[in-house]
């Protein structure tokens, strides 16, 4: 687990930069700032008054308001960004809440017991116990919530093993959800207005989330063929009824979106938050500019702030993060540039974990990096280090993959690294969306992104990497590979290693010898799915301070929140099951524990 060099980072007091900038005088300042922006807010123009103002369409946001407004609650959504959804709306939409309806009434063996000791395993002393008891005991009601109160249904991911399985509670099965295919007509005109995805799905298919296991594996495998064929024929199914289909983060988006819309909640885009509106130290609205123009929202109880991490901020990112970063190797949604993170702490609130993100090895590709999953774990590739060694389980979680690159890139840089397979690799899987056999596009190479040679030593020099030690370290990975057992790095020996690899490549189907010219090798940077850094909140959302008291009438969620996972990652959802279910305690809280509209205590 990494650590910031700033220790007050990690329990989100000001950094020593903040803390040797600002002299006892400045407080006085700071408070007088204060003063003057309650003033000037005071002085916009009101553009509405409401129970609940939430900050950012995304699964947190959405969920919020969707909560309140079904307590009783009026409530308005206000969006940065000209689309609804924000990363939720780009991302697989994995949802990891364990002991839910879906995943229990298809036979999985979860107990609230083993949950709570694996959650407890997984983040440590991170994070206080009664927030991780909070998520685990709102989320199987949040996702039953939100299945009564939209058109959302849900599938379990069904093999996709919690990312620790080895730890007590873990389920080698996997605990997570996804979204089932939903019809785009629900939403009418506003459908124009979803964030799109980031990888968009093949013209024509209708693909889960769990199903792209499979897809890559299509040219070798029959199941992987017979779920091609699957995914076409959805497709075909869809086309014929006139419907446009959705799945992962376009569904889970689309179909909180359609519950808003049927609970009479307003989404008002292009509407940024430029300051939280505080008097006599609660907060009591939102300072936004809409349509250009300066105004005031009113919050009878509170704001929810679930705008999302900092990522595409440069600036935060080199504040707070280890180096090299930026904002080029994230896949987070372009808005999110800590704005409410900031205003939050203009309001009093501390930070907590902004060291971190929610990392995975990525490529930087012309246009947009890509987040590597199957890539980096399929059989007959390895990474390596600008030494040309192995450092790393390639196969192992994604974002420990990244926290090692980091850890060791002091003394043996590891960034960037090299992912490199062979011709038997790119003769099988599918890459990224490119299909076996096919040529690599030419802006890959003239990038930088990817590299090619006849032989490990030309392939070495193209990398800059020493060509005997990248020999060496192909020839004891293609010994490790034949007995099927990783010895130096454990490749295979969890159960999650195997999710993304090939059942029909044994000992072990982590692994595969190189041995077919050409090579090729692949920029590995420290990409990320959004910051996993922000306001640090207690069990019922509340942002605090310093100090530890609550900031009354500001609550936070999602990436713009601490997240309750610390500096690890229990499996896939790890990101949106918890923000969607502390945007759904934050609702509550502000309901005061009312009863929703149909009578049932959801909470």
């Amino acid at each position: 687990m990494t650590t910031s060099a700033d220790p007050a980072r990690q329990v989100g007091l000001p950094s020593r930069r903040a803390v040797l900038g600002v002299s006892a005088s400045a407080g006085a300042g700071l408070a007088l700032a204060a003063v003057g922006r309650e003033a000037a807010a005071a002085d916009l123009p009101v553009l509405g008054t409401y129970d609940v103002v939430v900050i950012g369409s995304g699964a947190a946001g959405m969920t919020a308001a969707l909560t309140a407004a079904k307590r009783g609650l009026s409530c308005v959504v206000v969006e940065k960004a000209p689309t609804f959804g924000g990363s939720a709306a780009r991302s697989g939409a994995g949802i990891w809440i364990p002991n839910n309806s879906v995943v229990l009434s298809a036979g999985v063996p979860d107990t609230p017991a083993k949950a709570a000791a694996y959650l407890a395993a997984v983040v440590g002393a991170d994070v206080p116990a009664d927030r991780q008891a909070a998520f685990l005991a709102h989320g199987p009601a949040m996702l039953s919530f939100v299945m009564a109160n939209s058109p959302l249904r849900f599938r379990w991911m069904e093999g996709y093993s919690d990312y620790y399985p080895g730890l007590p509670g873990g389920l080698p099965g996997g605990r997570s959800v996804e979204p089932d295919q939903l019809d785009g007509n629900l939403l009418g005109a506003e459908l124009a207005r979803l964030n799109p995805p980031y990888l968009a799905v093949p013209t024509g298919m209708v693909v889960f989330s769990a199903d792209y296991k499979w897809l890559a594996l299509a040219a070798v495998s029959v199941k992987g063929a017979a779920v091609a064929t699957e995914c076409l024929a959805r497709g075909t199914r869809a086309a014929l009824l006139g419907q446009k289909p959705l799945t992962m983060g376009q569904s889970l988006a689309a179909g909180l979106r359609a519950g808003l819309l049927a609970a009479g909640v307003p989404v008002w885009l292009n509407t940024p938050l430029t300051d939280l509106h505080v008097e006599g130290g609660v907060v009591t609205g939102a300072a936004v500019t809409r349509d250009g123009v300066p105004g005031l929202l009113r919050a009878r109880r509170g704001v929810v702030v679930g705008s999302g991490g900092f990522e595409h901020n440069a600036a935060m990112r080199a504040q707070y993060q280890r180096q090299p970063i930026g904002t080029a190797w994230t896949v987070g949604a372009k808005e999110n540039t800590g704005d409410g993170i900031r205003a939050g702490q203009r309001a009093g609130g501390a930070l907590a974990l902004m060291d971190d993100a929610w990392w995975g090895p990525a490529i930087p590709l012309p246009g947009e990096p890509y987040f590597c999953l199957a890539e980096r774990t399929l059989p007959g590739g390895l990474l390596v280090n600008r030494a040309g060694a192995r450092f790393v389980n390639e196969a192992g979680p994604y974002s420990d993959v990244v926290h090692t690159m980091y850890d060791l890139d002091p003394t043996a840089p590891d960034i960037p690294a090299w992912l490199v397979v062979d011709q038997n690799y790119r003769n099988r899987y599918l890459f990224k969306d490119i299909a076996p056999t096919f040529v690599l596009p030419d802006d890959w190479y003239t990038s930088g992104a990817a590299r090619k040679a006849w032989t490990l030593d030309a392939l070495a020099a193209s990398i800059g990497v020493p060509a005997a030690a990248l020999r060496s370290t192909v020839d004891r990975f293609n010994s490790l590979a034949l007995k099927g057992k990783d010895t130096d790095f454990q490749r295979g020996d969890s159960v999650y290693d195997h999710y993304y690899t090939d059942p029909s490549v044994l000992p072990n189907s982590c692994l595969a010898p190189l041995w077919l010219p050409p090579y090729y090798a692949f920029r590995i940077v420290p990409g990320d799915l959004g910051t996993k850094g922000g306001l640090r909140t207690d069990a019922r959302a509340r942002v605090l301070r310093a100090d530890g008291s609550v900031i009354p009438g500001l609550y936070a969620a999602g990436n713009a929140s601490a997240a309750v996972m610390g500096h690890s990652y229990a499996g896939a959802g790890s990101t949106i099951g918890p923000a969607m279910t502390f945007g759904y305690i934050a609702a509550l809280d502000l309901a005061g524990g009312s009863r929703d509209v149909k009578g049932a205590d959801t909470g």
